[in-house]
Order: C-alpha cells, then structure tokens, then sequence
C-alpha cells in the first residue's frame, strides 16, 4: 500500500526536536535593567552605617541606624519599616509625633549606653513608648521610679474605688467653685473596718448640713492616713489643680477621721 506523500521521509534525515524557549538570564540584561537594593530593601536588611535623620516632633535628630536597631523588639523597627515609608517630612526625615523634648537623652542612652540621671521620670515614659525593655527596667530600679510604681501606686491599688472616689471629689471641688475664689470639700479617710464603723454618726451629720464629703477606704494595710492624703494631694496637683488640706474636727469625731480639702481657683 503506497503512503501518502506527507508522509514519505528523506533517506537519511531525521526529524529535529523543537526548540526550547529560554528566559534571558540576568547576565544577559541591559545594564540599565538590572535593579539595584532600594532604600526600603535597606532598612529591612538594615547596614548599622547608614545615616538616619528623625523629625521627633518638630525637633531634628541625626544618628545612624546601627544606634537605633541596637535593641531588638524596639519601637524603632516599626518606625524604619516599609510600612511606615509615608510617614517622612518634606525633606525626607522619618516622622515621629511625639514631643522631641526628651528624646535626645533616650538617644544618648543607645548611643552610648549611659543611663540617664536627669528628667528620669520623662525619660523613664519615653523608653516606655519606644519600647526600650531594657532601659525601662533600669529606670525602675531607681528611686524615683521605684517609689511611684512600686511603693505609692500598688498602694493606692489597694484602696477600693480610688480613682473613682477622686474624680468624685474633683467633680464636687468644682460645683462648689461658682463665682469663688476657692472651694471646700470634706473627705473622710478610715483605715481600718473599725475606724469605717465609728464615722457612720459623723457621716449622717455632714450629710444632714448638706455638706459635700467624699469617702475613702478602708484599706487592708499599708501606710498611715496621714501618708494617704500625701497621695491624695500628689494626684490632685498633678491634674493642675492648686489644693491643701488640713484636718476637720467635728464634736462628735474625736478619732479625726475627717480632713477638708480646699481648691484655690484665682
């Protein structure tokens, strides 16, 4: 049976594969095509001599990111990351809105690991924010931070409904304020279940009289009631208002229970 004639080969010759179609290596390229490492690819594959400007508020600092990476899990990755590219000044600085006032005592401390003695307690919120975890343990072991976290502020954290109990006071501080110079407020302290029990008659007169009174505790244990308006004061001032106190005597209170706060407004 003859074959068609499509299908007759050559003597001799043999049919070719077809030809592979291969990707230009990259040596193949122009040039002008090959990429380079883009700022971006840098920060996160960070070279400790690159120069780092900071706009920390309105306040210009220039270091290098070896300085700012020198402790891992720190604020600063975040600050430098691809993520954060748009967050630049008009002239390219990265961007932080935050008060610049004490940053450069934190950039100090990485720089050259000198632990501030000046300004703790700002610095001591500043490596908070920037997550400095080492610096943040360091500074609570001094005096300054070690009293108001340690000592003051887990006592208070003992007294039930302090916080609460002195927004109240604050709140009667100020509706008593109209058209005065100053304002009064009462404020009755027991530190112990006994104490509570003997200010209930006392108690029942001031509100008799109509007059603004505002309780605290009783606490478990810890310090006095003279060392618990200490406290009381220390947050009042710290909110900006001015206040002093002194102790109130009632007839019928002979274990001075009672203390009057006064708020000067002008």
């Amino acid at each position: 049976m003859s074959l068609p004639a499509n299908q007759i080969k050559e003597p001799g010759k043999q049919s070719q594969p077809a030809k592979s179609l291969k990707e230009p290596s990259q040596e193949a390229l122009p040039v002008n095509l090959l990429k380079e490492p883009s700022q971006e690819s840098r920060i996160l594959c960070p070279d400790p001599a690159i120069v780092v400007e900071l706009n920390v508020g309105g306040q210009f600092y220039t270091t290098t990111m070896g300085t700012l990476m020198k402790h891992p899990g720190s604020k600063f990755s975040e600050i430098l990351s691809r993520s954060a590219r748009h967050y630049k000044d008009a002239q390219g600085r990265f961007f932080i809105d935050r008060p610049g006032t004490y940053f450069g005592l934190l950039l100090d401390y990485l720089r050259t690991g000198q632990v501030p003695t000046e300004y703790v307690p700002e610095v001591y919120q500043e490596a908070k924010f920037y997550q400095i975890h080492l610096l943040v343990k360091i500074l609570e072991d001094m005096p300054q931070i070690f009293g108001e976290q340690v000592a003051r502020t887990q006592f208070l954290m003992g007294v039930p409904n302090y916080r609460e109990n002195l927004e109240v006071l604050l709140h009667l501080a100020r509706a008593e304020a109209v058209a005065m110079r100053s304002s009064k407020v009462v404020v009755c302290v027991v530190r112990t279940e006994e104490e509570d029990a003997k200010c209930v008659e006392p108690l029942h007169i001031l509100e008799a009289k109509k007059t603004p009174v505002v309780k605290f505790g009783p606490w478990k244990a810890g310090p006095m009631t003279e060392d618990f308006v200490c406290c009381l004061e220390k947050d009042i001032r710290a909110k900006g208002y001015k206040v002093t106190s002194q102790r109130y005597h009632l007839s019928r209170d002979p274990y001075t229970c009672f203390w009057i706060f006064v708020f000067t407004w002008w």
